[in-house]
C-alpha cells in the first residue's frame, strides 16, 4: 500500500502487513509528522485458499515475461527501498512511539545566556575583591606577599623614643655567645594620656642587611602627660654578623 504524509505529501510504499488490519500510528521520516494510518480490508477468498493449501494459479506468461493480457507486470520493490517522491535520500516512516531528537522531554540542554554568565562572573569578582580588601585592612598583607613593607611604624603622637647609641652594648661573652643590650626611655611630651605600643629593635650587619629583630613590650601600657618610661633589655645568642641596631615603633 502507499502511505502519503498529510503534512508534506511525502509518499512511502509499504507492505500491507506493516500496517495490519487494525491500522497503526506512523511518523513521516522527513517532517516528523505523526498520523494514524487505517488498515487494509482482508481478502476473505485469499485467506480461504491460503488455509486450504491450494495456491491461486498465476496467469500464463509469454517468453518476453508478459502476461496473456499483453500488459507487462511492474517490477516490485520492497517498501523500505522506495525513496519518497521529491527526495534523493532513502527515508522510511518511523513508529510514533520513538523518541524524537526535538522532544522537549529530559534530558535536554538549556540555551546559555552570555549576558547572564558575564553578570554572574562580575558579581563574583566584586564579592572576592571586597572580601580581600576587608581582610587586608583588618589583618594586613601576609608575609609571603612580595611587596615592600616599612621596617618601623609611623611615629606615635606625643611619644618620643630616646635610645642613645652610647647606651647600646654589643659584645661577646666568655662562653662565646653574642650579647646585645639596649637602654633608653619613652617620654610623653603631650598633654594627653597616650597608649604605649611595642618597641622594635632591628640588628644589621656590616653591609647594612637585616640579620635579627625582636620586640620589646613596655611594662607600662599608658603614659601620663610628661611621664617617662625606662627601657633596659638584653638578648643573647644573636647572629655574630650583627654590628649595630635601629630602634623604633613596631608596625604590628
Amino acid at each position: 500500500m502507499i502511505l502519503v504524509c498529510p503534512a508534506c505529501d511525502t509518499r512511502y510504499a509499504v507492505p500491507d502487513s506493516a500496517i495490519g488490519a487494525d491500522g497503526r500510528t506512523v511518523r513521516c521520516a522527513r517532517c516528523r509528522h505523526s498520523w494514524f494510518q487505517e488498515g487494509t480490508e482482508l481478502d476473505l477468498e485469499a485467506l480461504e485458499k491460503e488455509a486450504s493449501g491450494k495456491p491461486e494459479p498465476e496467469p500464463a506468461r509469454s517468453e518476453t515475461g508478459q502476461r496473456e493480457t499483453g500488459q507487462r507486470e511492474p517490477e516490485r520493490q520492497p517498501w523500505h527501498d522506495v525513496p519518497p517522491i521529491g527526495g534523493s535520500e532513502r527515508e522510511e516512516p518511523a513508529p510514533a512511539d520513538d523518541r524524537s531528537q526535538f522532544s522537549a522531554e529530559p534530558p535536554f540542554r538549556p540555551r546559555r545566556n552570555p549576558v547572564k554568565m558575564w553578570g554572574m562572573a562580575a558579581s563574583l569578582f566584586a564579592v572576592i575583591s571586597v572580601g580581600t580588601i576587608a581582610a587586608v585592612s583588618y589583618a594586613g598583607l601576609p608575609d609571603w606577599v612580595p611587596v615592600s613593607r616599612p621596617t618601623f611604624a609611623t611615629n606615635e603622637p606625643d611619644l618620643v623614643l630616646e635610645f642613645p647609641a652610647d647606651q647600646q652594648d654589643r659584645r661577646t661573652l666568655p662562653d662565646g655567645s653574642e650579647y646585645f643590650g639596649v637602654a633608653g626611655e619613652i617620654r610623653n611630651v603631650g598633654r594627653e594620656t597616650r597608649p604605649v605600643p611595642p618597641v622594635l629593635i632591628v640588628l644589621y650587619d656590616s653591609r647594612n642587611r637585616k640579620v635579627y629583630n625582636w620586640e620589646i613590650l613596655p611594662r607600662q601600657g599608658r603614659l601620663q602627660p610628661g611621664e617617662t618610661l625606662s627601657i633596659n633589655e638584653a638578648i643573647t645568642d644573636l647572629p655574630k654578623s650583627a654590628r649595630f641596631a635601629e630602634i623604633g615603633w613596631s608596625p604590628s
